[in-house]
């Protein structure tokens, strides 16, 4: 009786290790099997393959998905810097009345401001006698202040030129085609000029620049003139009236909710048009070209747990003989399986973490990151030209950056499952038969 009680509590003993899922000893023989030995190399090349390419699947998710956030973050704020949330435009008669209209305007609740605004096409050209298309955009002096994307970046002269009427503000880029600098004269060509006995003469005429801004979106700071209004009313023939009037909100998305408040404060007819509807097409894009690099990037992911499969079933096929004994010693065929599963769930989890550390080091340092690869093939590698910002932006979401790791870990789980379970269906028999 002893005995038998003795074997009945040695054989107790020696089972519960296995019976309680993911105990310290599936544990252990999962981490053994990571770790590499010298017959084993072929296998851990293919699993440190499997780590490497989801760690840079999903950083380079992590950091493409930001600099598209990025373009989209600072083309909207740049836009909208500058252009208002909202334009007013007239439908029954010219805006005479803009002074008074745009104080109503300015009154409701949710705008931060009102601009009228004159705006025409010129020619541009500097000393050495090079031309190149403006917009030129007559604005109040103080309206100017206020539009603090424009006043806050004068990188040359000052505002006191355009404030007392006899300046303009031109873009840096332009500036610089023009070969233009503070206190140069700029002189503007318009084809709307006088109308004389022989037809139409374009109208000339050189202004002082009072001061250069930079506003950091290569298409503006190539193309737009702030004049001051009155002048700007002069120079298009608009003498005692604007274009249109432009309208800032507090919350862009809010426009729908502000539209009738408008119409209601105008107290006449007009037409309104916002960001949305003008940018509408542009925007698309970003949309649809994010969502396209996503898919082709998760490829990279898929990928990568492809090749935990087929590390995992060459791993299985090589500890055949490790798996029969350890099912003759007790371990039920869930705790293989589990085993198995920890192998290469380890390898799915250390690369999208490790995938999320290199994402958002680059994605903290990509302006230098740029900047060095540029040095070093000796080629501007985001060119403003075609990109229209100047530097290139980055901003992770941690909404996108979850759902990344989520998806990542996802596949790397669903890619252990298949080897793991024909590891639990081994045949201990067989496999010491052939051992």
């Amino acid at each position: 009786m002893a005995s038998e009680a003795a074997g009945t509590q040695t054989e107790t003993t020696s089972r519960p290790t296995s019976a309680r899922p993911f105990s310290g000893f599936e544990r252990m023989v999962a981490w053994r099997y990571l770790r590499a030995r010298r017959k084993e190399a072929f296998i851990s090349v293919i699993a440190g393959f499997s780590f490497v390419g989801i760690m840079l699947g999903v950083a380079t998710l992590i950091i493409v998905m930001a600099v598209m956030n990025g373009f989209r973050t600072e083309l909207i704020s740049r836009i909208l810097g500058i252009n208002g949330h909202m334009i007013v435009q007239p439908i029954d008669s010219p805006l005479s009345d803009y002074a008074e209209l745009t104080n109503r305007i300015a009154a409701v609740p949710g705008v931060t401001k009102a601009l009228p605004l004159v705006e025409g096409q010129t020619l541009a050209s500097g000393r050495q006698g090079v031309g190149t298309g403006a917009l030129v955009r007559g604005v109040r002096p103080d309206d100017l202040t206020k539009l603090t994307t424009v006043s806050g970046n004068i990188r040359q002269g000052d505002l006191v030129g355009f404030a007392t009427g006899e300046g303009v503000l031109v873009g840096s880029r332009m500036a610089s085609q023009l070969g233009l600098s503070a206190g140069d004269m700029i002189t503007l060509v318009s084809p709307e000029g006088d109308i004389t006995p022989l037809g139409v003469n374009p109208r000339v005429k050189s202004y002082p620049i009072s001061g250069i801004f930079e506003i950091g979106m290569s298409e503006y700071d190539a193309s737009i003139i702030y004049m001051p209004l009155e002048e700007a009313q002069l120079y298009f023939n608009a003498e005692g009236i604007v274009q249109s009037i432009e309208i800032f909100i507090d919350h862009p998305d809010n426009v729908d909710e502000l539209r009738p408040l408008i119409e209601e404060a105008a107290g006449r007819q007009i037409f309104i048009t916002d960001w949305r509807q003008r940018n509408q097409t542009f925007f698309s894009a970003l949309q649809v070209e994010r969502n396209v690099m996503f898919m082709i990037l998760t490829l990279i992911v898929l990928v990568a747990a492809l090749n935990i499969i087929s590390g995992l079933i060459m791993l299985v096929k090589d500890k055949s003989s490790d798996i029969a004994i350890l099912r003759t010693m007790g371990a039920t065929s869930a705790s293989i399986m589990r085993i198995f599963f920890m192998t290469g769930a380890a390898i799915g989890t250390t690369g999208t973490f490790a995938g999320v550390v290199l994402g958002l080091v680059v994605c903290l340092n990509i302006e230098s990151i740029r900047q060095f690869f540029s040095w070093v093939s000796g080629t501007v590698l985001f060119d403003p030209e075609l990109y229209f910002l100047s530097q290139l932006p980055a901003d992770m979401n941690a909404g996108e950056t979850v759902s990344v790791v989520i998806m990542a870990l996802s596949l790397s789980f669903l890619a252990t499952i298949f080897p793991a379970w024909r590891a639990s269906r081994l045949d201990p028999v067989q496999a010491l038969r052939y051992e």
